[in-house]
C-alpha cells in the first residue's frame, strides 16, 4: 500500500510477541477454528470457581447496601464493561432492589472532554470522583492489568473507601496486585482474543446466575 506524500507511516508501539495462537495458526480456516476453540476451552477450564463465587457474593453485597457498581475498561474491555453493566442493571430484571451498575466507558462527551483537557489517564478517575462514594464498588476489566487510567481510578478508590475488583488476563499486571479481589484469566501475553472471549463468558455466567438467584429470592 502506497503512503501519500507527506504522511507518516502508521506503526504500533506494541511489540509483536509470539504466543500460543501463533503456534497453532494454520492457513486452513476449519483447522484454525478447531484449535482456537480448543484453546479457549482450556482457558475456561483453568478458571478459579472460588474467585467467581467471591465476585458474585461481592455483587450481591453491593446490591444489598444500595451501592453503585462502576465498570471501567479500554478498547474491547470497554465494550465488555458496558455489556456487563447492562446485564446486571437491566438483564437481571430486578427493580425493587436493583443492581445499580453503570459503565464509565459510555459517556463519549465526558471521556473526550476529560481526555482533551486533562489527559487520557484521567478519563475514569474524574468521573469516579463525581459519581462515586464510600461503599461503592469499582470493577476494572483489563487483559494486561497495566493501563494507567485504570490504575489511577484504583488509586482514588483506595482512599475513597470504594472496593475494587480486577478482572484480568496475561500475568494480571499491577492491577491484580492492587485490587481487593479479582478473577484472573490465565493466558500468555498479548492473547487479547481468548482473554476477552473468556471475560465475556464471565459476564454471561455471572448475569445468568444473578438473574435466577434474584428470581428465587422473590418466590420465597
Amino acid at each position: 500500500m502506497r503512503i501519500p506524500i507527506g504522511a507518516k507511516p502508521m506503526t504500533s508501539p506494541i511489540p509483536i510477541i509470539t504466543n500460543n495462537i501463533d503456534k497453532f495458526f494454520t492457513p486452513e480456516p476449519a483447522m484454525f477454528a478447531a484449535a482456537y476453540l480448543k484453546y479457549v476451552q482450556s482457558i475456561l477450564g483453568s478458571l478459579d470457581t472460588a474467585e467467581i463465587s467471591r465476585f458474585i457474593e461481592t455483587l450481591l453485597a453491593s446490591r444489598e447496601r444500595g451501592a453503585t457498581i462502576f465498570f471501567i475498561g479500554n478498547g474491547g474491555s470497554a465494550a465488555t464493561a458496558s455489556h456487563f453493566a447492562n446485564d446486571l442493571a437491566v438483564g437481571t430484571n430486578e427493580y425493587s432492589k436493583p443492581f445499580r451498575a453503570i459503565s464509565l466507558t459510555d459517556s463519549v462527551p465526558s471521556i473526550t472532554a476529560i481526555g482533551n483537557d486533562f489527559g487520557y489517564e484521567e478519563i475514569f478517575v474524574r468521573q469516579l470522583r463525581v459519581l462515586g462514594k464510600k461503599g461503592d464498588l469499582l470493577i476494572a476489566i483489563s487483559a494486561s492489568g497495566n493501563s494507567p487510567n485504570l490504575l489511577r481510578a484504583f488509586d482514588y478508590a483506595r482512599v475513597a473507601g470504594i472496593k475494587t475488583v480486577a478482572i484480568t488476563a496475561f500475568d494480571g499486571g499491577v492491577m491484580r496486585t492492587q485490587a481487593d479481589e479479582g478473577i484472573h484469566v490465565r493466558t500468555e501475553l498479548k492473547e487479547y482474543g481468548p482473554a476477552e472471549d473468556v471475560h465475556m463468558v464471565l459476564d454471561h455466567l455471572v448475569a445468568a446466575y444473578l438473574m435466577r438467584f434474584v428470581r428465587l429470592q422473590e418466590q420465597r
